[in-house]
């Protein structure tokens, strides 16, 4: 149990039979009445974000992330199935929890699995990954003063925006949490 005094940013609680992620949290001491804790929180299965006010004194309790590390394997149809490196069991989770967190990774890579009580509610790919263009336009000399960029489609499928001197076949790494170009390889 955690008493909302404690809280912090990045922690994890169980509240209304949901489990919720702090994003932000603020102790406020108004001129009359009794001080509070006013958070914003995020839903981790729903991806939802609540502002909630709690007493200091108030407690939850904390829940437990598990995040497991296991290989993203292949896919077929509906279902995306990863293995554990150490013990080769594998699972098969559908898009609804997959999402669109694929769509830079390729197969045999290392991802994140995490759950909460044994029931898995999302996927963290790697935060970088090294990728190659399969498909764009060529660059044009002198275009460059603007920082200009054109759309690229990289090996996974996935389109992102590029620099004009990026050509097809380079190799480019891109963060997947924004879906930004970052340099070429």
């Amino acid at each position: 149990m955690i008493s909302a005094g404690d809280f912090r940013n990045g922690i994890t609680i169980e509240y209304e039979n949901n489990v919720y992620q702090i994003i932000e949290f603020q102790h406020v001491k108004p001129g009359k009445g009794a001080a509070f804790v006013r958070t914003k929180l995020k839903n981790i299965k729903s991806g939802g974000v609540v502002e909630k006010t709690f007493r200091p004194t108030e407690k939850c309790p904390q829940a437990r992330i598990d995040r497991k590390d296991m290989q993203y394997l292949y896919s077929d149809g509906d279902l995306f199935y990863f293995m554990d490196t150490d013990s080769y069991e594998q699972i098969a989770l559908n898009s609804e929890t997959v999402g669109d967190t694929l769509k830079f990774v390729k197969e045999n890579e290392m991802c994140k699995i995490c759950s909460h009580n044994g029931s898995v509610f999302s996927v963290e790919p790697p935060l970088f990954v090294e990728l190659e263009i399969t498909d764009t336009e060529p660059g044009f000399k002198g275009d460059t003063a603007t920082g200009a960029s054109k759309p690229a489609t990289v090996e996974t499928g996935a389109q992102v925006q590029v620099p004009l001197f990026v050509e097809q076949g380079d190799k480019i790494k891109i963060d997947t949490r924004t879906g930004e170009y970052l340099s070429r390889v």
